[in-house]
């Protein structure tokens, strides 16, 4: 049998993508739903979210934009559509609650862009793209949860938007390790780049 590696390169996938001069970091829906055993959507990622922290304080260092994301609705759920009938978890996420406040060392400091989204990828229906548009980024590196969903989903949508999409692994998670790890490996061979969080460091202190 053709190892999976080997079958994607022969098939010419896996190209290299090398991040551009001006990148902004894209912490995806770390909140405190995510963190909190008592909360349906508890996905264990205490490990990942110390890697953010890390990650977020690289980048304050670095001087880069940072933006952060979170979800809420309204009590009806009606901003959420579909998505929101499909995820009844998702009712965790209703505006004022306390699952919906940033991890703790992950709040938004003074200067750093909030986006309020509804949607898996923090693109749809939101100002992002023309945020980072007016700021002339072009690349993303890209931290959060979870790594099937609303990752995935920006990633995918950075490229269209054509950003460059920069994983970094370590700070990224989901509530298992298999959607995980199968996600990590679609979006590098198909829409961005994975990389490590010393590649990452590496390449903020080359800027």
């Amino acid at each position: 049998m053709v190892e999976l590696d080997q079958d994607y390169s022969q098939a010419g996938f896996g190209g290299s993508i090398q991040p551009g001069a001006r990148p902004a970091l894209l912490i995806i829906d770390f909140v405190r739903a995510y963190l909190d055993p008592e909360c349906s959507l508890y996905a264990g990622v205490e490990e990942e979210l110390a890697q953010a922290v890390n990650l977020l304080g690289e980048c304050r260092e670095a001087g880069i934009p940072v933006f952060h994301t979170c979800v809420e609705y309204d009590a009806a759920g009606v901003e959420g559509g579909v998505f929101y009938r499909k995820v009844p978890a998702l009712a965790n996420l209703v505006k004022g609650s306390p699952y919906c406040a940033f991890g703790e060392g992950l709040e938004p400091a003074e200067g750093e862009v909030v986006i309020v989204k509804k949607y898996p990828s923090a693109f749809f229906g939101t100002h992002l793209a023309a945020t980072l548009s007016s700021l002339g980024v072009d690349t993303l590196l890209i931290c959060g949860l979870t790594t099937s969903g609303c990752v995935r989903a920006s990633a995918v949508d950075a490229l269209q938007y054509g950003y460059i999409p920069i994983v970094v692994r370590e700070a990224t998670g989901d509530r298992d390790e298999r959607p995980h790890e199968a996600n990590l490996f679609d979006i590098s061979k198909k829409f961005g780049e994975v990389i490590g969080i010393d590649d990452a460091r590496r390449y903020l202190a080359s800027l």
